[in-house]
């Protein structure tokens, strides 16, 4: 793989005199999970905006293909190839499996002024999706998709964006509200859809899901990305050292250590202790 499906290449994005993200160079190729952690705050989310078309970017470029890019709308990166799919798969409770698969595209029957909703077919292709990502349950999809759990929802909106075209799946906390074997199921599902050739852009703070399906990973901390690696090149430790300001914190004790060794053991008080060095 010589060329990336999607590259960001110097993205800055600030509202007003805020820097919210600064220097943001990412390259995203078909097959592979890139997985975009960070704590809250961290800028996420603005990276989603400013890849599915929500944001423009300050500065910067936006490369699909090795071409460069405007997205002006969402709607523009969708016809590029660009899904997001955000924590709640973008389902619709009171809809069937079927309808809610096909809403907006809805295969139609009928001539004229008689066309309707062509069911048995929305049905048979929403399962048939579903059941390729490895969710074997749903046999029919007259189904109402409240009766689905979290990660049957999850597929269900995978599977979607998988079938009308999508070749980069950005997944926003997928997992975060999900139990412990409904989060291995959705991370099963991630693994199918880069197994077709998706390129997967996981987007997430919980680092042991990450690690378990990702081949490149970029750490965000305050719109930076403070670190960028292969799989393997760092520890489950390091990365949630790295994602929890490890270093401000060895400092902070080291502080504490010195003060009390030389106060003969006493606590520091507020004000004791020098300034932080990032605002001093």
């Amino acid at each position: 793989m010589t060329q990336p499906l999607l590259k960001l290449i110097d993205i800055n994005k600030s509202f007003g005199t805020t820097d919210v993200l600064t220097d943001i160079n990412l390259e995203v190729f078909p097959g592979e999970v890139l997985c975009l952690l960070g704590d809250n705050g961290a800028g996420k989310s603005t990276v989603i905006k400013v890849l599915s078309g929500f944001h423009e970017p300050t500065s910067g470029q936006v490369e699909v293909n090795g071409e460069p890019t405007v997205f002006k709308s969402p709607r523009d990166a969708s016809e590029v190839g660009i899904a997001t799919v955000h924590q709640f798969g973008g389902t619709f409770p009171l809809m069937t499996i079927g309808r809610s698969f096909f809403v907006g595209a809805e295969p139609l029957k009928g001539w004229g002024p008689f066309k309707r909703l062509d069911t048995r077919f929305a049905g048979e292709v929403a399962v048939r999706e579903m059941q390729s990502l490895g969710i074997t349950r749903i046999t029919e999809g007259s189904r109402l998709v409240g009766g689905l759990s979290g990660g049957e929802r999850q597929a269900l909106a995978i599977g979607r964006a998988v079938y009308f075209g999508a070749n980069v799946l950005i997944l926003d906390e997928p997992t975060a509200a999900l139990g412990v074997k409904e989060a291995a199921h959705v991370l099963r599902i991630i693994m199918q859809a880069r197994q077709k050739g998706v390129a997967v852009i996981l987007v997430t703070h919980n680092v042991t899901h990450a690690m378990t399906v990702g081949d490149h990973f970029a750490v965000l901390i305050r719109g930076v990305i403070a670190d960028d690696f292969r799989k393997g090149e760092r520890t489950r430790e390091q990365i949630t050292d790295l994602m929890a300001g490890g270093e401000a914190m060895a400092e902070l004790e080291a502080e504490i250590e010195e003060y009390q060794r030389t106060h003969d053991g006493h606590v520091p008080a507020p004000g004791d202790l020098p300034a932080n060095k990032s605002t001093a």
